[in-house]
């Protein structure tokens, strides 16, 4: 990917933007949830484990290092079980009542997929035997 870095960067910034977002409405009580907000705390504060993703991301994406890719990989392996458990949270029906999602949401998904995305297909350069500069020098001893 020749992108890899502005993705994944721009990727980090509309996950935190999407914490902010409403998620849902709930017309029964008039007000919007978002990532920050529920009523009373009901549903705690999903988005600051989003943002600390978001953050620890931006930092991994730009590491060269081997270890910090499988660790990307790992954080959003858990962004995603996250999610799922956010979005049930957030759009499960109580008291025959539903509420409705709001666009905040499907930007969470959709950040935290391209997240996903970016982890999986990092940029990674392959080195060929002939160009590799860790050959080793034999010299002899006297």
């Amino acid at each position: 990917m020749k992108y890899y870095k502005t993705i994944g960067l721009s990727a980090c910034v509309l996950l935190i933007i999407s914490c902010f977002l409403p998620w849902t409405y709930y017309e029964d009580i008039n007000k919007n949830f978002t990532g920050f907000y529920t009523e009373q705390n009901m549903y705690g504060k999903p988005a600051m484990f989003f943002i600390f993703i978001a953050v620890v991301s931006a930092a991994l994406i730009y590491s060269n290092k081997l270890w910090a890719k499988r660790t990307h990989i790992f954080l959003v392996a858990l962004s995603i079980g996250y999610l799922i458990k956010t979005y049930v949270l957030y759009t499960s029906c109580y008291n025959a009542y539903c509420p409705e999602k709001r666009y905040g949401l499907y930007v969470l998904i959709f950040t935290t997929l391209l997240l996903t995305a970016v982890a999986i297909f990092p940029d990674n350069k392959i080195m060929d035997d002939n160009d590799s500069q860790t050959e080793e020098i034999v010299t002899e001893k006297e």
